[in-house]
């Protein structure tokens, strides 16, 4: 037995299966951590960020983390909760007056959380609105998205409404009247030391910021008033777009990681409060699908798999299906994942920590198989 409590040839055949996908162009690279009770026993780069090859990954590559970004905003959801801001009972409206109008007007916070809201899954509310100013696509979502079933009854995935309305209330009910950019420096990342994460790019980060290949699998432009690119929200320096827009890197991830894996501390930070992790890491959606990927199975040709979705966090659960986070994963095992490229877990029973970021984005089905299939090796390294 390794000191890490892997098996040294499995994490060996762990970077054998991403270097022969590499080769085989189903993406272009990735950089990976796995750790076991906070022990690092894999911190590796593999293949390039670019579709021509010539701009190597880094263990200290800068990634745009699509929807990871929203791990952010509900870990800060949690904490404002725990220090009496509002609680996950709260309804929106009553922290958001805009968004009144029956019957999106009854889902709570919890709701949000768990995307039962009772709203479609809109990726945009108004076409060709730049992503990058929270006030303008609050007033959008506020404007334009309106519920189509009760809070509760229907689980369906929202790419954008629900991050932009959590991070307007963190602002609208901070005592300090911060932007939603200072309470995530201060109460985040500043704490965990997550030097290299923020929401755009670091100037100082920015020569190892590798910029995302969609390749077709994003359905909509995603823009900057900063530029006039069709992905340029992921090259501004700036955005507050809480859903999507954030940068960080394989060690600062695992540092959000290893924080949720200690219940709410890192060293001397302590975020959140052990119970409210363990709440967090339990399924609140029952036996709820969640839509898109149920529509995501439809097509693939798999049964659709329940949503599974604790207080912001995707969790494993213990049905047998295809799933992100493994099949031999635990069934606390929980985190979060974003757009064809990218996923962080934790699993509580196990004491496995698992970071993988990688470059050229896969369609959902295609990825799925993909961190199903490596969250399964990793497991199987486990001794």
């Amino acid at each position: 037995m390794g000191q890490t409590g892997f098996a040294q040839d499995r994490l060996d055949h762990f970077c054998e299966v991403v270097e022969r996908d590499v080769r085989s162009g189903l993406y272009y690279g990735g950089a990976f951590r796995i750790a076991r009770g906070g022990e690092t026993a894999l911190d590796v780069a593999i293949g390039h960020g670019d579709a021509d090859g010539t701009v190597p990954v880094r263990t200290d590559s800068v990634f745009s983390v699509f929807s990871v970004t929203k791990a952010f905003i509900n870990v800060l959801v949690l904490r404002a909760v725990e220090r009496g801001q509002f609680g996950l009972t709260t309804k929106m409206v009553d922290l958001v007056p805009e968004f009144a109008g029956p019957p999106r007007d009854r889902a709570t916070i919890l709701h949000f959380l768990t995307h039962t809201t009772g709203m479609p899954g809109v990726w945009e509310p108004k076409a060709g609105q730049p992503w990058d100013r929270l006030d303008e696509t609050f007033a959008a979502v506020c404007e334009l998205i309106h519920g189509t079933s009760e809070p509760g009854t229907r689980c369906d995935y929202a790419p954008m409404a629900n991050h932009a309305l959590l991070a307007t209330a963190l602002v609208r009910t901070d005592p300090q009247q911060r932007s939603i950019t200072e309470i995530l420096h201060q109460d985040l990342f500043e704490p965990l030391d997550m030097r290299d994460t923020t929401l755009g790019i670091r100037p100082e980060s920015r020569a190892r910021h590798l910029v995302p290949d969609t390749r077709g699998t994003v359905p909509i432009k995603v823009l900057s008033h900063e530029n006039d690119d069709e992905f340029g929200l992921f090259t501004a320096e700036r955005n507050e777009c809480t859903w999507a827009g954030a940068s960080s890197t394989s060690g600062d991830l695992f540092r959000l990681a290893e924080m949720l894996r200690g219940e709410g501390a890192l060293g001397e930070a302590r975020i959140l409060s052990p119970r409210t992790v363990r709440m967090a890491r339990r399924v609140w959606t029952g036996d709820l699908p969640n839509e898109l990927y149920k529509a995501v199975a439809l097509r693939a040709g798999y049964p659709p798999p329940p949503a599974n979705m604790g207080l912001g966090f995707n969790v494993r659960g213990s049905e047998l299906v295809n799933h992100q986070l493994g099949t031999l994963t635990s069934p606390e095992t929980f985190g979060n994942y974003g757009a064809g490229s990218m996923v962080f877990w934790i699993d509580p029973e196990l004491d496995i920590t698992f970071v993988g970021l990688t470059a050229g984005l896969l369609p959902q089905a295609r990825n799925i198989e993909r961190f199903e299939r490596l969250a399964d090796i990793v497991v199987g390294a486990a001794l």
